[in-house]
């Protein structure tokens, strides 16, 4: 079970840059852009982790250690979030856990922007932290959706009792509402926009300007994972309806695949037909989805 384990991170680290190409590429197909590759995001953290990087010397422990820590615990959430092995056997496999691993990546990264001095770091880190308050308990009524229906707060258990659970009118009111907060939290429009860098608009990309070489690839690597372990969440906890015949082995792995490349696609299209909107509109945004997993809850 340990390999498989180890297996799954593995296969989630190295396949969350392509799905970071997939999202940019269609994007800017959907703009009627050329766009990057779909490999070249490996390209661009390869080239990060051969780069010295410039440190400034005032500091602490908490600049140089926050990025290993962000993707230490993305490592972690991989490892624990279900895929097409639905029984990790891990003892701490449940959503509260996967949760605190998000929140210390996060912590840590913020507080990293505040330790560098920078006003625009410590304008991103606080406007992270900021959307992280209204993000989180949306996150968790979702969750304690599916969790309410398996009897368990287990990820597996949880993972295996959707697989088998009919489509509701409650599921559809949780995939709705897990598809805001995966938007917020990986960072994309409406809430945030990835590919700027104006002082005005940027949140995650505010706190990682003082990083460069090494560090700033590994965030940005982390990152992705993350946006691949939500989309994860996303398909196999909240859409895990699959065809008769796909349920194991082969199958079962290849039809993964493709719902996680269509919800990529879907984030793509969602971030081309909209447009950011202000910072103070994003609790509205929360607290609407923080409404549609209540009713998802409640019509269980």
């Amino acid at each position: 079970m340990s390999t498989t384990i180890l297996l799954q991170s593995i296969v989630i680290v190295l396949l969350a840059p392509l799905i970071q190409g997939i999202v940019k590429n269609t994007k800017a197909r959907l703009q009627s852009r050329r766009g990057p590759a779909y490999f070249q995001p490996y390209y661009d953290y390869a080239k990060y982790l051969k780069k010295d990087s410039v440190i400034s010397p005032t500091v602490s422990w908490i600049f140089h250690f926050a990025p290993y820590i962000y993707f230490a615990t993305t490592i972690g959430a991989a490892a624990m979030v279900p895929t097409v092995f639905t029984h990790s056997g891990i003892q701490f496999d449940n959503l509260f856990t996967l949760v605190y691993l998000f929140a210390l990546g996060r912590f840590f990264l913020a507080a990293a922007s505040l330790d560098a001095g920078s006003s625009f770091g410590g304008m991103g880190g606080s406007r992270e932290m900021f959307i992280s308050v209204l993000v989180e308990p949306p996150l968790m009524l979702a969750l304690f959706t599916v969790a309410y229906n398996a009897d368990s707060t287990g990820l597996s258990a949880m993972a295996a009792a959707a697989g088998t659970s009919p489509v509701t009118f409650s599921a559809l009111l949780a995939a709705v509402s897990f598809l805001m907060i995966t938007i917020a939290e990986t960072g994309r429009i409406p809430v945030d926009n990835p590919d700027t860098h104006l002082e005005l608009t940027m949140v995650h990309e505010g706190m990682v300007l003082e990083y460069s070489g090494r560090p700033v690839g590994l965030i940005f690597w982390a990152s992705a994972i993350k946006q691949l372990i939500f989309i994860l969440l996303l398909v196999n906890l909240f859409v895990p309806w699959q065809p008769e015949g796909f349920t194991s082995g082969l199958f079962a792995a290849t039809w993964m695949l493709f719902k996680v490349v269509l919800a990529a696609a879907l984030l793509a299209a969602m971030e081309t037909s909209t447009n950011k909107i202000r910072l103070f509109r994003v609790p509205g945004l929360m607290a609407a989805a923080g409404v549609v997993s209540l009713l998802a809850l409640v019509a269980q």
